[in-house]
């Protein structure tokens, strides 16, 4: 995902080793041209695999994920983080802790718009820790629904989420994968998979 790389090295602000802020494009201001592509990427990635359901979690996977659902034709589901007086009954409800805004939060769906009959595909914005994604999983087999894959935006391939969405046999298609954060400077592993073949 080319123009998504790009993006990334022009606009993205390494704050630290591991935290990468991108909030002129995607977690703030939101870039829909770049939205619809990535939307457009996940939606080939995973046109065969007969999904009927978006899942993702608010706020920042709610534009990739709706982009997704425009070219696949599919609904759109996210996870809340607050209560609301309009989402109270019939919940389905994980834990989620965040490494970068150290809280633990409910997150909840209504049970309402997820079933047995549903094969889903999970989409965030960033795969780190992973545990964003184990939530919304959770989520989704507390319904019977079934998981076709989860689609990452940026995958940071130097943390442990990866690995262990893998590991748990899950399909994770990232569009793009930091190698690293050092010194101030992003390397995405196609960088060092080029490096490699000089």
């Amino acid at each position: 995902m080319d123009l998504l790389i790009q993006t990334i090295k022009e606009e993205g602000m390494v704050l630290s080793d591991t935290v990468l802020k991108v909030d002129s494009f995607l977690n703030h201001q939101i870039n829909p041209q770049l939205m619809f592509e990535i939307g457009k990427e996940f939606a080939n990635r995973f046109k065969e695999d007969g999904i009927t359901k978006i899942v993702t979690i608010e706020s920042s996977g709610i534009a990739p994920s709706v982009m997704a659902g425009l070219q696949l034709g599919i609904p759109v589901i996210f996870a809340r983080k607050k209560k609301s007086l309009t989402l109270v009954n019939d919940l389905l409800t994980a834990k989620v802790y965040s490494f970068t805004k150290q809280e633990s939060n409910d997150i909840s769906v209504s049970k309402k718009y997820l079933n047995e009959n549903d094969r889903v595909l999970i989409i965030d914005d960033f795969l780190a820790n992973g545990q964003a994604a184990i939530g919304l999983a959770d989520i989704v087999k507390q319904a019977n629904a079934e998981i076709a894959g989860i689609g990452i935006v940026i995958e940071k391939g130097f943390q442990d989420g990866g690995r262990l969405l893998r590991e748990q046999g899950y399909r994770v298609e990232s569009l793009a994968t930091i190698h690293s954060l050092n010194d101030g400077k992003v390397i995405f592993t196609s960088d060092k998979t080029e490096e490699a073949v000089r």
